[in-house]
Parts: C-alpha cells; structure tokens; sequence
C-alpha cells in the first residue's frame, strides 16, 4: 500500500507545525537547563509508554509497570504489561544510541526484533561444552545439531533477562499470529520512500506525515507503537528536540480519536500537530511540577545529615513516578523497616491505600 504526500496542501499546515515545532524546541531547552533532568527523562520514558498502550487500547496501572521495571513484581505480569515495558525498553534504547541511530536500517531492524537485519546483539550466548571426539567413538555425522539448537535456546533465555531483543528469523512466525500475505519489508520500503520524499520540509510538518503514513500504510502487523517511536526519534535527530525523545503518545492522548482517525487525511495531520504542541505544553507543566515538589523536598532535607539516605531517597522520587519499600530499600541498600521510616520523614503521596505493599509518589 503507497502513500501519495504529494497532494497535500502544505499551506494550511504550516501555521500548526511552527507553533509545535515552537513549542517542543522551547521545551527541550527548559529540559536541558533543568536540575532534574535525568529524572524527568526517565518519568517521561514511563508516561509514554503507559499512554502508547492507552491510545491502542489498553490500560497499564503505573505502579505495576514501575514495580516490573524494577523486578519487584507483586502479581504476575499481564500481556499488556509486558507490551508495555518492551514499549519502554524501547525508548531507553533509542536515547541510549545517536540521534540518527532510530531510523537507519540497522536501528529499524533491532527495534523491530530483526538484528539479523542490522546491528550484531550484544548477547553472548551461553554455550554448552562441545565432547570431545576421540578415537573409536562412533559420532554420527552431524551429531553436533543438537547443541546448537540448545545454545540458541540459552541465548534467546539470556537476552529475555536482560531486556535486549534477538533476532528472529522471518520463517519462525506463527502464521496464528501473522498473516502470512502481510509483507512488512514492503510496507517499511513504502514508509521509507515517504520518508525521503520529505526530505526539505519542517521536521515537526514532516513528524507529522511520516506518523499518518505509518498508520495508513499499516507497516508492522503488531507494532503500530513503533511508529510514534520513530517519529520521536525524527524530531531528536533533525533538531528540533536535541536533549530529549519527546513523549508524543502523551499528547496523542489529549486529542479526540474521532480526529485522529479521520476519514479526512487534513483532518489526521491537523490532529496530529495539535498533538505535537499538547506534548510540549502537558510535558513542561508536568516538569514545573516535579522540580517544585523537589525544591520542596530539598528544603525539608536540608537540616539533616550531609550522608542522609534521605538526599538519595529525593533523587529516587523524582526519577520513578511510584516507590515501593522494597524499591526504597534496594536502592539505598537499607531495610525495608528502614526505607518505611525514609518515606515517613518525607511528605510524599501515598498511592496504594494498603497496609502491605505500600507505595509513594510526589505530591
């Protein structure tokens, strides 16, 4: 399926991207100015990945996605919550690479689970020893087979704990699960054509008609989020928000469904840009907010001891939108009863209501 942008009247357009691409660039320097930078790109790496499941449909508790990026699991986790924490594990990995790493063939294929497409993964797989032939043992030929197949086992086991993704070959799709007529490196060469034909206009203007058409392309089968991840990662890399990957689902959110799937194609891209100017408008209230309730609690720390574990606890507050004792007590290598009495001393929010598995948030 192609996607025709030469017809699109750009001059109606350009009047939303300046003010979105006004806006985001605005943000991104109070970002980088920002005492609690690194805490609120990492509060931002949370919020776009609950709202990235919101918008296709799905609901995501913040607590729990902390609380499994943490390890620290208090139920088994759902299929929308792994979805959700791959979504996050995704961000981290593109902020993690150059700008420009996201949209090269090598980044594409590793988000998509293809590095055998791009880059090598940085995995090394556990091998089991091989037995050495000697002489008068009968080995059929070929009787190594088996290893390696238990060695590929290991690799994709050692990559699962470590959050990293493995190449899959495309011939091992359940075809339960994918239609076997859906070719997405077609659609994905469509998507780039669109994406070089572009080339020369804004990059907010050309956010946005790479977003639509990733969404009427229909690229991935099951990875539409990916998309809106690329598209953060334009803006990252032409300029426009060089210190941060903008949390775009988060403003998606605050825009009507009806206008973000429009039969209108106008309507979409409209839509779309009113997006891009919510995400920067949502996104410096909510870093007004967490930098005041830290200066709030900077002055209620600063009576106490210099070696404080309450300095420490600040710092662990403001980059985690939820803390649980045992979150507490992992970072700061203290006690459960410790990280209670930690939390007591600090005016902060408490989530959950419950005697046992109690959690804590910014005011």
């Amino acid at each position: 399926m192609s996607y025709d942008f030469t017809n699109i009247d750009l001059r109606e357009l350009n009047a939303p991207a300046a003010r979105a691409g006004e806006g985001l660039a605005r943000f991104d320097e109070r970002i980088a100015r920002s005492p609690i930078r690194n805490g609120f790109l990492e509060r931002q790496h949370f919020a776009d990945a609950i709202a990235s499941l919101w918008i296709d449909g799905e609901l995501v508790h913040l607590e729990d996605i902390v609380l499994h990026d943490a390890r620290l699991d208090i139920r088994t986790p759902t299929h929308e919550l792994t979805i959700a924490h791959s979504i996050l594990r995704g961000r981290r990995q593109i902020f993690a690479h150059p700008a420009e790493w996201a949209l090269t063939a090598a980044g594409i294929a590793r988000l998509r689970g293809r590095g055998d497409e791009g880059e090598s993964i940085n995995v090394a797989p556990r091998s089991l020893p091989r037995p050495v032939a000697m002489e008068g043992d009968d080995f059929p030929e070929g009787g190594y087979d088996d290893f390696s197949e238990i060695d590929a086992v290991l690799a994709r086991s050692a990559a699962v704990l470590d959050g990293s993704s493995m190449p899959r070959p495309a011939n091992e799709r359940d075809p339960l699960v994918y239609d076997a007529d859906w070719d997405e490196d077609e659609r994905l060469e469509q998507w780039r054509l669109v994406l070089n034909g572009t080339e020369g206009l804004s990059p907010v203007l050309r956010a946005a008609i790479l977003l639509d058409a990733w969404n009427a392309i229909e690229v991935l089968q099951h990875r539409a989020e990916l998309g809106r991840q690329l598209v953060a990662s334009l803006l990252r890399r032409d300029g426009t928000t060089p210190g941060h990957l903008p949390a775009l689902n988060v403003g998606l959110r605050s825009v009507r469904r009806e206008q973000r799937h429009a039969r209108s194609r106008m309507t979409r891209l409209m839509a779309l840009l009113e997006a891009f100017i919510a995400t920067a408008e949502l996104g410096m209230k909510e870093h007004d907010r967490i930098l005041l309730a830290r200066q709030q609690l900077d002055r209620q720390t600063s009576a106490k001891r210099t070696n404080s574990n309450l300095s420490r606890l600040v710092d662990l507050v403001v980059a985690r939108p939820v803390v649980s004792a045992t979150m507490i007590a992992k970072e700061l290598e203290v006690t459960p009863q410790g990280a209670r009495y930690l939390a007591a001393q600090l005016r902060l929010r408490e989530m959950t209501g419950r005697g046992r598995f109690r959690a804590w948030g910014l005011l």
